[in-house]
């Protein structure tokens, strides 16, 4: 799960570095060209265990294309106007909560005392983070919206994903993989309509666009594998270490400020994640 972590945090700074690219087509680009590059190990994949899918598979198979492309596009607007370091933990940390309120609301789920702790630490930790610190960096209006939206979407993926690959039986890379080509079938008429503009945003952010294929599905795909046989409080906690990983690449790599309150803020984030799970 480290590994799905770096990877996730790394393909998180290659679209904060396209974020001027405009949402729609540079998720186009990017799953466009994820399809692509994974379509060779979907083939094979299928052909070596041809899956049964029901109607029932088909149904989480377009859903997730739905709640994916809302969670890409949510997140590339949140970029443009906000820092890596601020958006990405703030999303994450919002996703981790509302998941764990809608197991109490939804599932009838009662947390213990280390699990109602988590959740403490999850709001503390966003709010950290987005709140402005003694230089002045807060999270403006405009990036805090999408990045809690964001984070609605990630709770709402992540839970349906769960009971596709599960309870559906669906392989977790066709789930995946059906995210990919429902996000570039969605965004392809707003991208093909300026042509131009798409040409100029691939020339300019070619490796951007290329890492985030590459990375993006991997990551995830790595996380659904695990949620196949794992439950979902013994991966979130490894997973969302990816959030500290994006606020030290924000600052290495981007120049970003307020280091050492996005670090705690974070931090209390992944506390938070950890101690939900226990609890």
């Amino acid at each position: 799960m480290l590994v799905a972590a770096l990877a996730h945090a790394s393909w998180n700074l290659f679209s904060k570095q396209a974020s001027d690219a405009g949402a729609a087509r540079f998720v186009w680009l990017m799953s466009a060209s994820a399809a692509v590059i994974y379509a060779p190990a979907v083939v094979i994949s299928v052909l070596a265990g041809p899956p049964h899918l029901t109607a029932r598979s088909w149904v989480f198979l377009a859903g997730t294309a739905v709640l994916q492309t809302g969670y890409f596009l949510f997140l590339q607007r949140g970029y443009r106007a906000g820092d890596l370091s601020a958006v990405y933990p703030v999303g994450r940390g919002t996703g981790a909560l509302l998941a764990a309120m809608a197991g109490i609301v939804l599932l009838g789920e009662r947390p213990g005392p280390a699990g109602l702790a988590g959740i403490g630490l999850l709001v503390a930790g966003v709010i950290i983070v987005g709140l402005p610190g003694r230089s002045g960096q807060a999270l403006a209006p405009a990036a805090l919206l999408p990045a809690l939206v964001t984070g609605i979407f990630i709770a709402a993926y992540t839970l349906w994903d769960k009971v596709a690959v599960t309870s559906v039986g669906n392989p977790p890379l066709l789930q995946d993989y059906a995210s990919l080509l429902g996000m570039a079938a969605a965004l392809a008429p707003f991208a093909l309509a300026g042509r131009g503009q798409t040409v100029a945003v691939w020339r300019r952010y070619r490796r951007q666009v290329l890492g985030a294929a590459v990375l993006a599905p991997l990551a995830y795909v790595l996380v659904l594998i695990a949620l196949s046989f794992s439950p979902v409080a013994a991966i979130a906690p490894a997973r969302e270490v990816s959030v500290l990983f994006g606020v030290v690449l924000g600052r290495r790599l981007l120049g970003e400020g307020g280091l050492a309150r996005r670090l705690a803020g974070a931090a209390a984030i992944v506390a938070g994640i950890i101690a939900v799970a226990v609890g």
